[in-house]
């Protein structure tokens, strides 16, 4: 598999999930300016939708979108528990949290890297943030995961959009608890990894 991604950007989660299931892949960056890859690819070719995170498959397809990727990749490697198995309501605690994830908080990151925004509406983006994150604050309580004690998909995507805290100027010890889920999740060796290899630290 190959990883199409941009460091620090929402492909990080994808990248996450590979090193948790501790499966084999290439990387190639994409310049989501030009759109052109690390090699010199078009890579509008590979991905009409001109954003990342895209995976290309074993058998040569492409797959795109965060939630697709990160079930994709947790069905295939089970051994692994990235995701429940069908049927169990586990599962789907994990994908209704990494969704809320995509919707609520990724979502409303994405206007504060427009450097056009202007503070009035930055200042409100930041209070809906804040609102979406007492909600993950409070689902953390006595948990050292989203849901459990067990790292999940729905984790990869949190600590990926969580890192955009910096960014945005946002302290996160107005939320205790997800501020110690952060230093635990930024600490696991598939995160570590992923950080080092995006050049991210």
């Amino acid at each position: 598999m190959k990883l199409f991604y941009t460091p620090g950007a929402c492909s990080m989660a994808i990248h996450i999930a590979l090193n948790e299931a501790g499966v084999k892949y290439e990387l190639e960056k994409v310049d989501l300016q030009s759109k052109k890859t690390e090699s010199g690819l078009d890579y509008l070719v590979i991905n009409p939708k001109g954003y990342v995170p895209c995976l290309q498959l074993d058998n040569g397809e492409y797959l795109t979108e965060v939630s697709a990727l990160l079930q994709y990749i947790a069905d295939s490697n089970p051994s692994k528990n990235l995701l429940p198995p069908v049927g169990d309501l586990a599962r789907y605690r994990v994908l209704e949290t990494a969704n809320f994830v995509s919707t609520e908080l990724h979502k409303n990151f994405g206007p504060l890297f427009n450097p056009a925004l202007d503070n009035a509406a930055r200042k409100e983006r930041l209070e809906l943030i804040g609102k979406r994150l007492d909600i993950v604050n409070s689902q953390l309580e006595g948990r050292e995961y989203l849901v459990g004690d067990q790292f999940t998909i729905a984790d990869a995507y949190l600590t990926t959009v969580l890192g955009w805290a910096t960014f945005a100027k946002l302290d996160l010890a107005a939320w205790p608890n997800l501020g110690a889920y952060a230093g635990r999740t930024m600490s696991r060796p598939g995160v570590v990894a992923t950080l080092k290899a995006e050049g991210m630290m």
